[in-house]
């Protein structure tokens, strides 16, 4: 690895300088109150929710994995990216005005106030597992590679690191010392991701405009936005199912019902800047695959030497990005895995407190001088725990091939019964407790049983096969057991759903780009 003196000055002090303002943030705002240190007191602007929202969605797996997918698969792998653009639109209009309403601090919460308490705790069980085994776990594992791949740090070294890192945002400031921190860390992710993108398109063409030109001549079919089933990679991303299928449930479960996602929203000032906040977000998703997967597009084209899909990256950063701005595009890297460990861990030690530990002890709470205090601790000491269970299982991942589609598919284990529940819990009055309860309980059974009974179905079309199937057991229990609406129904009051013309424009502009990009690469 030539990594020069100067591009390691550049990258130590950025590293030194985040961690000081996130400890500096972290010891300036005590969080007396639950509300300040898992919402940030709600007081956050649009511009901090969207700016946040896109900080703790790129990371590792983005950068890395992504752009792995992108050697292998190519453009088709950006659907995740911008699929999700209009998702957030959906979010935006049709769940965040129940969510604000509602006043919650977590989607466990929500599935209490909507069914009952064992939907809650079964799910906040469900996501606390998965935060921590396979959000943090990979994003850590990651993380771990490219340091090693780039700067020759032992993976093990390169983790806990990364989790030391994570701590000062996360463990002592809450949610608010997360924001702020993302703000400043989303600008340098994009600054750098931007500029590896015109350095290696630059190298193969001249100039960016020539080089992606040559990246269409030399490898079209790396331009395919939907996929045959001759290809070897249908089984990830099968063909039209993208756009119709088991993709809709990934990105509605991710963006709508994702408790480190979704709390930025519950966070803002208003509804109006959680949606504007949204809609920004949803424009910055657009251009991601520009940083995220031409890289990897690159790295095909220009015949990388490496092993594995998931050195793509990193080898475009060692031989294509120059002395000085190797240390800032490095930089960029580990500001996107450090801003969404610390969100996840956030997220994780928030439904941790709140909805299981809460429920537990709540003796131990009552005996306390300040339940807000005692709940500040507590969440405190479960983001240091899943920092560590995060490095102790983290080295054990080395094998996988592509890491993003490894953690698609096991996210994709509960998703279909999360989306299925929330859909229906908002917009069908007659859905019942004992429905949501099952759904939670088949959920992973289900999954586990479609993947080892059929391997050869594309996990994405497992998804949407779940959500069918779990969405048919919902309806039949709920119509066995609710002649009318059920009591705990929402109540979607007129106009709930009426957006003002900022939001209204952003929405038309985002379809528009969206459909010329599918077009232009069908």
């Amino acid at each position: 690895m030539n990594f020069s003196p100067l591009d390691l000055g550049v990258f130590t002090v950025y590293i030194i300088g985040i961690a000081a303002i996130g400890l500096w943030l972290s010891l300036k705002d005590k969080q007396k109150k639950a509300e300040d240190y898992f919402l940030a007191s709600k007081s956050l602007p649009w511009w901090a929710v969207g700016g946040s929202l896109i900080a703790s969605n790129i990371s590792a797996e983005q950068f890395i994995g992504m752009s792995g997918s992108g050697y292998v698969v190519g453009m088709a792998i950006a659907s995740y990216e911008l699929m999700a653009a209009l998702t957030l639109i959906i979010v935006a209009k049709y769940f965040l005005p129940v969510f604000l309403k509602k006043g919650i601090y977590t989607m466990p919460q929500f599935l209490e106030q909507r069914f009952d308490g064992r939907v809650k705790t079964g799910m906040a069980i469900f996501w606390v597992l998965l935060f921590v085994f396979v959000n943090i776990t990979s994003v850590l594992y990651l993380g771990g590679l490219a340091l090693q791949n780039i700067m020759g740090i032992k993976m093990i070294y390169g983790i806990i690191g990364l989790a030391i890192l994570a701590a000062t945002f996360s463990v002592l400031g809450g949610l608010k010392t997360v924001v702020w921190t993302d703000v400043i860390q989303v600008v340098v992710l994009l600054f750098g991701g931007f500029l590896a993108t015109y350095l290696v398109l630059s190298a193969i063409g001249g100039n960016v405009f020539d080089g992606f030109s040559a990246l269409i001549d030399k490898a079209p079919e790396k331009f395919d936005m939907i996929l045959d089933r001759a290809n070897s990679e249908y089984k990830n991303l099968p063909g039209i199912g993208v756009l119709i299928g088991g993709m809709w449930i990934a990105n509605l479960y991710y963006w709508g019902n994702n408790q480190y996602i979704i709390q930025r929203a519950l966070a803002a000032k208003s509804l109006k800047e959680a949606q504007r906040g949204t809609a920004f977000a949803a424009f910055l998703k657009i251009l991601l695959p520009i940083v995220v997967v031409i890289p990897g597009i690159a790295a095909f084209v220009l015949q990388a030497d490496i092993v594995k899909p998931d050195e793509a990256y990193p080898w475009v950063l060692n031989n294509y990005v120059s002395v000085g701005y190797k240390g800032l595009v490095f930089a960029a890297l580990m500001a996107a895995i450090g801003s969404s460990l610390s969100s996840m861990v956030n997220s994780a030690s928030t439904i941790f407190t709140l909805d299981i530990y809460k429920l537990i002890a709540k003796k131990r709470i009552e005996r306390a001088r300040s339940e807000d205090k005692h709940l500040v601790y507590i969440g405190k000491a479960a983001s240091g725990a899943a920092l560590i269970l995060g490095v102790i299982v983290a080295p054990l991942l080395g094998n996988l091939d592509q890491a993003f589609q490894y953690i698609q598919e096991y996210t994709g284990f509960i998703s279909p019964g999360v989306v299925a529940i929330f859909l229906f819990g908002l917009f069908w009055k007659r859905t019942s407790a004992n429905a949501a309860f099952i759904a939670v309980l088949a959920s992973i059974p289900l999954s586990a049983a479609m993947k080892y009974f059929t391997p050869e179905t594309p996990f994405l079309d497992r998804m949407g096969i779940n959500f069918l199937i779990i969405s048919a057991l919902i309806i039949i229990v709920s119509l066995i057991e609710n002649k009318t609406a059920d009591s705990k129904a929402i109540q979607l009051e007129k106009g709930l759903f009426k957006t003002g013309p900022v939001f209204n424009y952003s929405a038309i502009t985002i379809c528009g780009l969206l459909a010329l990009i599918y077009a232009l690469w069908w």
